[in-house]
């Protein structure tokens, strides 16, 4: 069980980015676990589902190995639209991790020189200077291969060069599957398997892709743990929102951590949401204590401003779509192929529940939970069954 650590006028909630551990609620196990396993250079697969927590999970442990001098690289792989643009993007993150602006251009010489990079210096946003690497010369999938080849070695090269142990976080790994077919994978576990001085990290909110890439006959079968980032127990979350309430001079009733956590139906990032925008409310208004009242007008502002989205995504849907999105959330996602729910729901024949359910899938709009199907967004599932028929 998790208890605040800051009496604090602030907001105590945060979501919709990268959170500090005094955010955190629960997850001491798994930011354990991780550092250990990063540390003594083991190769991770942290598989979530969105909303969980995971990129911030990922983030704090790696300020804390960083804290043990051990070199650290975070890259995203869905940012990259092209496997090209995920090895530049990646070997600039390698290059510049703790490297001093004067000695960059060198340092990229001594490491990649085979491969003939060009840098790039451009001013950003806030006055400093934007550095970025990129390979002209390739021209076809061999030129890409050799240069992938580098890249991939780089992490070993500098851990030797540098007398110094890497962590490496790939986030949304599971998107590198769409470059170049299977060869990435081929390539990147090639590299890594041997590298006794650079931990990995390979985390990924798909968790049906990620499981697949792990399965026999693909490289990465067996190369290292995994992890998978399960809810947190909600009666230790229901305590910490009540306690992070109270710490920041909000006195929360009785039943609130529970009701939003119960609400949220316990997604981490849907319940710090809730929390945070009810919190804000109340101090709004001027109170000393919050209640399920008081949750209630929160969550009814929220459906209100989300309602043109949620319209919106509720109108791209096909009818049987729509039918069978009603029929998950009414029914708690069981079921929806029985006859009785059929009848009730008015739901067409089993092969188009089977379709209308694989669509929204794709669409992310509902994932599996176990043998249920749940809506992603608790806000558009409250929306869902108040607003539609």
């Amino acid at each position: 069980m998790v208890t605040p650590t800051n009496v604090t006028a602030d907001n105590p909630f945060v979501y919709g980015e990268i959170v500090s551990a005094a955010a955190f609620a629960d997850r001491e196990e798994e930011r354990e676990r991780l550092g250990r396993d990063l540390a003594s250079g083991q190769k991770v697969f942290l598989i979530s589902p969105r909303r969980y927590g995971k990129s911030s999970l990922v983030r704090d442990v790696m300020r804390g190995l960083a804290r043990q001098k051990i070199l650290t690289v975070e890259v995203t792989v869905a940012a990259s639209s092209s496997y090209l643009g995920f090895l530049e993007s990646y070997a600039r993150a390698l290059v510049a991790a703790d490297t001093p602006a004067g000695r960059l251009k060198r340092w990229t010489s001594e490491l990649l020189g085979a491969i003939h990079p060009e840098l790039r210096f451009a001013a950003d946003q806030s006055g400093g200077t934007k550095f970025s690497i990129g390979f002209p010369s390739v021209r076809s999938v061999r030129d890409t291969a050799r240069v992938a080849a580098e890249v991939f070695a780089l992490p070993a090269r500098i851990a030797e060069a540098r007398k110094q142990r890497l962590a490496i976080a790939l986030d949304e790994f599971q998107a590198i599957t769409s470059f170049d077919g299977g060869t990435v994978e081929n390539a990147l576990r090639a590299a890594v398997q041997d590298q006794r001085q650079v931990g990995y990290v390979f985390s990924g909110s798909e968790p049906s892709l990620m499981e697949r890439m792990l399965g026999p006959r693909r490289p990465f079968y067996k190369a290292g743990p995994v992890m998978r980032l399960d809810k947190i127990n909600p009666d230790d979350f229901a305590v910490f929102i009540d306690e992070r309430f109270k710490a920041s001079g909000v006195r929360p009733e009785a039943g609130l951590g529970e009701a939003i956590v119960d609400l949220a139906a316990n997604v981490p990032y849907d319940v710090q949401r809730l929390a945070h925008e009810t919190w804000d409310d109340v101090r709004e208004a001027g109170k000393k204590a919050a209640g399920l009242d008081d949750l209630h007008v929160t969550l009814t502002r929220l459906l209100g401003e989300q309602h043109t989205v949620f319209e919106e995504s509720w109108q791209r849907l096909t009818l049987p779509q729509r039918a069978v999105l009603r029929a998950a959330v009414i029914e708690e996602g069981r079921e929806l192929m029985s006859a009785d729910v059929r009848a009730r729901h008015r739901l067409p024949g089993t092969s188009t529940i089977q379709a209308a359910l694989a669509a929204l899938l794709r669409q992310d709009i509902i994932t599996k939970d176990g043998g249920r199907y749940v809506t992603v967004d608790s806000l558009y599932r409250e929306w869902v069954a108040r607003k539609t028929y």
